[in-house]
C-alpha cells in the first residue's frame, strides 16, 4: 500500500456526455433538489487539493470549479479523461462520471488505500461489472490515451487495457453507491428510494 495524500489527488468530473438515452444532461439532474454533479462534488471534496469538471457545457460554471473542454472533441469519455489528466498538477486521480450521485466519500477514499506504486490505474468492480469511470488514474496514462485517441480509439476499455490495472471488488451491501443513472425510470426509481 501507498500513503497518497490529498495534496496529491485531483477529482476529475466527467460531464461531457451526449445523454442520449437520458434527453438532458445528466450532471444537472437533480435528486432532492440537489445536482447530480453536487453530490459528486461533495463526495470528492475531503479527499483531493482540486476539482475539475470536464465539460464544454457553460451551465457547469454555476459550481465554482475549474471546467475544462475536452481537448479531443466527440471521442467520449476517453477523451474526457486524457483532457483531466492533462489540465491536473497530480500524480493521482479520482476520476468520476457525473451520473453516480450515490457515490461516497467512504468508497472513494477505499479506492485511494488500495493506490500502489506499480498501478496505473485502480478501478471498482461492482456487481461484476468493472467501472473504469469509477477509478483512481495517474497522470502517466495521458500519453497512452492520446497515442490511441490519435489512432482513432475511442474505447474507454480497451484504453484502459493497455495501462497496468488493479481492480477491487466493491462490498455487495455497497453497490447502489455505485448506481448509473442513465434513463427517466432509473431517475424515477432513485427519486421514490432516496426521498427526504
Amino acid at each position: 500500500m501507498l500513503a497518497v495524500n490529498k495534496s496529491n489527488i485531483t477529482g476529475i468530473i466527467l460531464a461531457g456526455g451526449k445523454s442520449s438515452r437520458m434527453g438532458t444532461d445528466k450532471g444537472l439532474l437533480k435528486l432532492n433538489n440537489k445536482p447530480f454533479t453536487q453530490y459528486i462534488i461533495d463526495a470528492l471534496k475531503p479527499l483531493v487539493s482540486e476539482i475539475l469538471i470536464v465539460s464544454d457545457n457553460l451551465n457547469y460554471d454555476v459550481f465554482g470549479y475549474k471546467r475544462i473542454e475536452d481537448i479531443i472533441k466527440d471521442a467520449g469519455p476517453l477523451a474526457g479523461i486524457y483532457s483531466g489528466l492533462t489540465h491536473s498538477k497530480t500524480d493521482y486521480n479520482l476520476v468520476l462520471s457525473c451520473d453516480i450521485p450515490l457515490i461516497s466519500t467512504e468508497v472513494l477514499r477505499w479506492l485511494i488505500e488500495h493506490a500502489n506504486d506499480s498501478s496505473e490505474v485502480i478501478q471498482i468492480e461492482s456487481h461484476g461489472k468493472t467501472m473504469p469511470l469509477i477509478a483512481l488514474y495517474r497522470k502517466e496514462c495521458s500519453s497512452i490515451f492520446l497515442s490511441l485517441l490519435q489512432n482513432g480509439e475511442r474505447r474507454l476499455r480497451k484504453a484502459v487495457s493497455q495501462c497496468t490495472i488493479k481492480t477491487i471488488k466493491l462490498d455487495m451491501d455497497d453497490h447502489i453507491v455505485t448506481a448509473n443513472i442513465n434513463t427517466q425510470q432509473e431517475l424515477k426509481d432513485i427519486q421514490n428510494a432516496y426521498k427526504y
